[in-house]
């Protein structure tokens, strides 16, 4: 049963309310006393809002007529609380090319959108993957820039291929040939979720040629069949599905020496359509695996970049040989870990940072490139390196429990820096 309060509204000039809810009589007296001259009108949006309340709640149902004539009928839900202001978003621009670490959801709040508009404007789903470089659309203006010709060829009857072009999704692939995008889908085996990236060949079904506003893309490499890297290297174009030790195994080198030559580590991220460098193949060297010769390049030539003696590099090498055999290992005593068994007890990095071996094999050199700083000390940081013995100079790095162990691998490591230039 309803309690109206109406013992607690003082009579007289009030008793007009008399009868009404207290909600309602407190919404009705701020009513009259902010707007006096609107009294007899009758908002049509609070006429409108007010029937949409149903019977039983609406907060206009106790109140009697003769007080609906002189009190502005307007729901509670009309009478506003004093606009707070909300710093402007950045404006947001027809299109937005994303950067790594970028979510749509970041993208959105940025820009004052909702992350639902512009999953919409460029065809994507909650579980779609953006990636750095694909460029997106952030207002209809851009989502109806590339639209097809005025006239548009109708579709043919047959089925089509289109080339993935850089920012397109299945729905807008599907838009401009006429055909569903479950239709689409269906014909190429792909969900929801599925990654579609440039340069990927996929069907149409039903539909005819690409629209004029697409040019089709020259069909990349096949991942099966790599070009022969040079004498220097070669380059590799990322496909979907390919990981980066696939990549150095097709090509016969080792995972740090494609790390190392495009500046990644092992958390980073590749993407479809990204370029890397694959070093050549390893030559091969008296006494090593494939594995040593790639590590030994790598500390070769980061002490060349470093302007390191030949001396200072032969240390290095005997050095990750004594500690590691000269691989980049995810184990070691106590926490001693990567190429040159690094200990993150002893400042040298994280785990993840000693198990970087272009990033070890800075530190263990140190001087001005040290990426440790002053925090450990490296070869070029020992006073009078280069008058020590092959073990005083190794020692005065490690500070191992075995110090003489380092002097059998003298004449090795000046014989593979001979190999490897």
């Amino acid at each position: 049963m309803r309690q109206t309060n109406s013992a607690r509204i003082p009579r007289g000039p009030r008793a007009i309310f008399a009868g009404v809810p207290v909600a309602v009589a407190g919404s009705i007296a701020l009513t009259l006393t902010a707007a006096p001259a609107q009294a007899a009108t009758v908002d049509a949006a609070a006429r409108g809002a007010a029937a949409d309340v149903p019977r039983s709640i609406h907060p206009l149902a106790a109140v009697p007529q003769h007080v609906r004539a002189v009190v502005p009928v307007v729901a509670v839900s009309a009478v506003a609380a004093p606009a707070v202001a909300v710093p402007a978003a950045q404006q947001a621009p027809a299109s937005y090319t994303v950067v790594r670490g970028d979510t749509v959801s970041r993208i959105a709040s940025r820009f004052g959108l909702r992350t639902a508009e512009v999953l919409a404007l460029n065809g994507l789903g909650w579980s779609s993957v953006i990636y750095p470089g694909q460029v997106l659309k952030l207002t209809a203006a851009a989502a109806a820039a590339p639209v097809a010709p005025a006239t548009p060829p109708p579709p043919a009857t047959g089925t089509g291929s289109y080339t993935v072009q850089r920012g397109d999704t299945i729905s807008s692939i599907a838009k401009r040939h006429g055909v569903t995008t479950n239709a689409v889908l269906s014909a190429n085996g792909l969900g929801w979720s599925s990654i579609i990236y440039p340069g990927q060949r996929i069907s149409i079904p039903g539909g005819g040629a690409p629209a004029a506003s697409a040019p089709a893309a020259p069909t990349p490499p096949a991942p099966a069949a790599p070009a022969a890297p040079s004498a220097g290297g070669a380059t590799y174009t990322i496909v979907a599905g390919d990981t980066i030790s696939a990549i150095a195994k097709r090509h016969g080198v080792s995972v740090n020496a494609v790390l190392a030559a495009n500046g990644l580590g092992m958390s980073s991220i590749i993407y479809p359509g990204q370029t890397i460098t694959v070093p050549a193949a390893a030559p091969s060297v008296p006494g090593l695996t494939a594995e040593q010769v790639a590590n030994a390049q790598l500390i070769v030539r980061i002490g060349r970049e470093l302007g390191v003696p030949d001396r200072g590099i032969a240390i290095a090498l005997g050095t990750a040989m004594q500690e590691s055999s000269l691989r980049n290992v995810t184990w070691g005593d106590r926490d001693s870990l990567g190429l040159f068994q690094q200990r993150p007890s002893y400042g040298w990095g994280t785990e993840a940072e000693v198990q970087d071996a272009a990033r070890a094999t800075r530190a263990f050199f140190g001087g001005a490139g040290d990426p440790n700083g002053a925090r450990t000390r490296g070869l070029l940081d020992i006073p009078g390196w280069q008058a020590l013995t092959f073990t005083q100079a190794a020692q005065a790095v490690q500070i191992s429990a075995y110090p003489d162990a380092y002097a059998k691998w003298e004449a090795p490591a000046a014989s593979w820096l001979a190999a490897l230039g």
